[in-house]
């Protein structure tokens, strides 16, 4: 079945043809939807990124602690080998050490902290600089102070040798010196001993003095007013020339000391009593005489009365003088 056209056709329809928005309001959803995924992709993109910036950025935060961390374990270590090796600084170096260690337990305070800031870690960097130019000053200090002892060691040994050295000499001067008095004593004894004067031709005799002042040897008690006594003091090439003191002894019949001169040293019997002491001028390598009188208050008794001669502690010469009784008339 067919149909013809309208002659209104050609001109329109009486009522206008509504249009057909359906494409446009599909495209523009279609447009909407596309620029919503489109902004998705793009946040979520950019999310990754921020994620990945921050992800390396905590990466880079911890490398560098870690960098910082290690760094300051090695020093650590270096500080610590310093207590460790050098207990007993003093003075100054302790002063130097105990800087070190607060040093250090500052930088030990700020790695520590979980969320410590880029300029906390510069911080921390710069210190453990710090630190490491104190330690390896403080090592140079110590080991010039090591040397210095080497050398004062090396120096006191050599004292201590040389001391020695000297001990084992002036024990040896010692010992020599020691011998060498010993000899010198037992020289300047025998020299002591050889320059004793000896005695000689010794001769007593009994003298009555009148009253006139006349004298006349005698050989009875009851006549003698003292007794003389007269000897020769041989010549000894040892004694020097000069005054020497002769102590004689007289001893009665009653074994009673003559006279009161006093006491004087023997060197072998002790000390004794002596009549008399003459002073005699001596000269070397002569023969001297000598002659002195020995009186007493009391009468002469009759007997024997012996005559005792020393000189420098030794008995040099002895004689004896005998006195009879005398008859009515002698």
């Amino acid at each position: 079945m067919s149909y013809s056209a309208s002659p209104n056709d050609a001109s329109g329809s009486q009522y206008p043809q509504q249009k057909d928005n359906r494409k446009l309001i599909y495209g523009i959803l279609i447009a909407a939807l596309v620029g919503t995924w489109g902004y998705i992709i793009y946040d979520k993109s950019q999310t990754r990124e921020t994620v990945t910036l921050l992800e390396t950025r905590i990466l880079n935060v911890d490398s560098a602690r870690n960098a910082i961390q290690q760094e300051f374990l090695t020093v650590s270590a270096k500080a610590d080998s310093l207590t460790q090796n050098n207990i007993q600084l003093q003075g100054d170096l302790a002063d130097k050490n105990a800087a070190i260690q607060k040093l250090k337990s500052n930088i030990g305070s700020i790695l520590k902290k979980k969320n410590a800031s880029d300029a906390e870690l510069a911080e921390a960097k710069q210190m453990i600089g710090e630190l490491n130019g104190k330690i390896d000053g403080l090592f140079a200090e110590i080991d010039k102070l090591k040397g210095e002892n080497q050398q004062l060691t090396s120096a006191n040994q050599q004292l201590a040798t040389e001391k020695s050295q000297l001990t084992a000499d002036k024990q040896s001067l010692e010992q020599n010196l020691s011998t060498t008095k010993t000899e010198k004593k037992q020289l300047e004894d025998k020299v002591d001993v050889a320059s004793t004067l000896h005695a000689s031709s010794i001769g007593v005799a009994a003298i009555k003095v009148s009253s006139s002042g006349k004298e006349k040897e005698t050989s009875t008690a009851k006549r003698a007013n003292m007794i003389r006594v007269a000897f020769m003091l041989d010549e000894n090439r040892i004694t020097p020339s000069g005054t020497k003191d002769i102590y004689v002894i007289v001893t009665g019949p009653d074994g009673k000391v003559v006279g009161e001169g006093g006491t004087f040293n023997t060197r072998e019997e002790g000390s004794k009593a002596f009549s008399s002491k003459v002073s005699v001028n001596y000269e070397q390598g002569k023969a001297t005489p000598v002659s002195f009188n020995c009186g007493q208050n009391e009468k002469y008794k009759e007997g024997s009365y012996t005559i005792e001669i020393y000189n420098n502690g030794f008995k040099i010469g002895q004689g004896v003088k005998t006195l009879k009784k005398g008859g009515l008339f002698s």
